[in-house]
């Protein structure tokens, strides 16, 4: 601890150029790393698995090998922290909340279903297995919400780790590639129509790309109404980011530390923000191509996993062996439960 402590007091003493230069250094590594996964996400018998998955792995297996970048810390914690904020506020863009209101009500009760399953299950199997309890909340959450972008929003209300957030995305991003493409192959021996089938996904898979890995090979009626499932999971992060924020507030009062403070979620305000921008304004006042949605879709994609790299780099693989199997085994039995409850309820 005392060496880390003296590292960050010497580069808070370098010259302003020094750390404009350390800090764009750290940035354009996390950029290099996620340019790395993106590559490797197109190679054919590769490219489903995604690259976020790709860029996780590549940022743990750096430093497990090489250390963390210390000259380059300021830009990495730039990347891992303002870039990850700006990608959860840019990802409202993806939530339409008039399709939600209007079209997805009875889904959204399946959704709110879903995450309250998940949640407490994650949890409560957690416990069973002895799992770390921060680890398997941010699991459940993934697994209930949307993937990565969940763990990332609620991480902060959480105070997690760095470690934890960024082994809980990788996990997420791995398990949830594994269930997308279990389900494509699956698809044509299954008694479900095509509506069907799309509800199953959206209701049930873990990100919305997975959703969409899933149930494109179905039809575009599969794929509308998987991605509207999967919309109002999405819509109901933001009211579960302020019962977190709430539980943990009054955890902090009832509990041993009475002076605990929650930060708050300024930019979820944000992604409010742009989901009412995207949803009556987007389309409607101002005309956006597709092409323009798609590459701002890209940059989202690619920002959050530059800042999932600088988490990343922050996880010691030898301290964490045991603390992520239990996690991942509590995980992986909510997810075939949930797939296996919502099939049988359809």
């Amino acid at each position: 601890m005392k060496t880390t402590v003296t590292k960050h007091h010497s580069i808070d003493k370098q010259p302003k150029s020094s750390l404009k230069k350390c800090c764009l250094g750290g940035i354009g590594f996390t950029f290099v790393i996620a340019l790395a996964g993106f590559g490797l996400s197109k190679i054919p018998g590769l490219d489903r698995v995604g690259q976020l998955a790709f860029a996780i792995i590549i940022a743990v297996l750096y430093r497990q090998i090489w250390g963390f970048p210390e000259q380059l810390r300021t830009g990495i914690q730039f990347s891992a922290k303002r870039l990850l904020r700006l990608a959860i506020i840019l990802f409202g863009l993806k939530l339409n909340i008039d399709v939600v209101l209007h079209q997805g009500l009875v889904l959204l009760v399946r959704d709110v279903g879903t995450i309250i399953f998940s949640v407490f299950l994650t949890i409560f199997l957690g416990k069973l297995l002895k799992a770390d309890a921060s680890l398997s909340l941010l699991l459940g959450i993934g697994t209930g919400v949307c993937g990565a972008a969940a763990i990332a929003a609620v991480s902060p209300i959480l105070k997690a780790k760095n470690e934890d957030t960024a082994i809980g995305a990788g996990i997420i991003a791995l398990v949830g590639t594994i269930f997308a493409i279990s389900y494509s192959i699956i698809r044509p021996f299954i008694p479900l129509t095509a509506l069907q089938y799309g509800i199953w996904a959206g209701v049930s898979l873990h990100e919305i790309a997975h959703v969409a890995l899933a149930s494109t090979p179905a039809g575009p009626d599969a794929l509308a109404i998987a991605l509207l499932a999967k919309l109002g999971r999405v819509f109901l992060l933001v009211p579960l980011s302020f019962i977190l924020m709430y539980l943990t507030k009054r955890k902090g009062k009832t509990g041993s530390d009475s002076k605990t403070k929650v930060e708050f979620p300024w930019f979820l305000i944000g992604f409010i923000i742009l989901s009412f921008f995207g949803s009556y304004v987007l389309g409607h006042t101002i005309i956006i191509s597709a092409s323009v949605m798609k590459g701002i879709s890209f940059f989202t994609s690619f920002i959050l996993t530059m800042a999932m790299i600088g988490l990343g780099l922050n996880v010691s693989l030898k301290d964490l062996r045991t603390k992520m199997l239990r996690p991942l085994l509590a995980m992986s039995i909510t997810s075939v439960l949930l797939t296996l409850i919502t099939y049988f309820t359809i």
